[in-house]
């Protein structure tokens, strides 16, 4: 458990655990919700209004939460070039899934299932938050941009039916390769360290486990690589079958 004052964010704690509930609650909701709106066959024209509907209704919710949680950043008092601006991956994927559930298309879903299954749940499990507790404006930004996220990746793969593929694989890495080359050169430029890729968080996170920079961004890169391999593998190996 993560040492802190009083009044502060606790990996861990009752606030965090109550996050993690309020995760494993939408999460089932969302699938049942998705399942009994699945086509027979999942392609962007099969899916059928009731799933457009609701998908994009889900799309729109998150819209408003960002214009929400974008404008309070940009706020003088708030404001700072190492923190305000959407930079981040998680920040960089609610664009992505608000496309993928507005268009039901794959190169959206690519990106909401690699980006939303593996990175936003390990940043909702090891979360780098030193920030007070709930309901601070900064514990709500924190799980509700990832929570949104992650639900909405859930809702597209085990609800709806979505499924990943090797095309999908490459053009989630290929984006990722870009978005992490991008932040090298700004954080370098500004001096600011987002998606933690120019020295580590503060505080504790799998990255201590990597080495020092810039070894343990190689490894991140190695890991993620093989990771996203391997949870597109399963969906892919029957359709790969002669």
């Amino acid at each position: 458990m993560t040492s802190t004052v009083a009044g502060r964010f606790v990996a861990y704690g009752p606030s965090h655990w109550a996050a993690l509930g309020v995760f494993a609650a939408g999460c089932v909701v969302l699938v049942l919700v998705g399942r009994a709106q699945r086509p027979t066959s999942v392609t962007s024209a099969g899916f059928g209004g009731e799933a457009k509907g609701f998908a994009r209704g889900f799309a729109l919710a998150i819209v408003y939460a960002v214009i929400g949680i974008q404008i309070y950043w940009m706020l003088p008092g708030q404001w700072s070039i190492g923190s305000s601006l959407p930079l981040e991956l998680c920040d960089v994927a609610w664009p992505a899934v608000i496309v993928a559930l507005w268009t039901l298309g794959w190169r959206g879903f690519a990106l909401a299932y690699y980006w939303g299954l593996t990175l936003t749940v390990q940043a909702l499990l090891t979360p780098a938050l030193n920030a007070p507790d709930y309901p601070s404006i900064n514990y709500l930004k924190f799980f509700g941009m990832h929570l949104l996220v992650i639900w909405a990746a859930v809702y597209l793969t085990w609800g709806l039916g979505m499924r990943p593929d090797w095309r999908s694989y490459r053009f989630a890495v290929a984006v990722t390769a870009g978005w992490a080359v991008a932040m090298l050169l700004f954080n370098s430029a500004a001096g600011s360290n987002y998606g933690f890729l120019n020295r580590k968080p503060d505080s504790g996170s799998v990255l201590d486990l990597m080495g020092p920079w810039p070894w343990y961004v190689l490894v991140e890169i190695a890991v993620i690589a093989l990771g996203w391999a391997l949870i597109t593998w399963p969906w892919t190996r029957h359709r790969d079958r002669p």
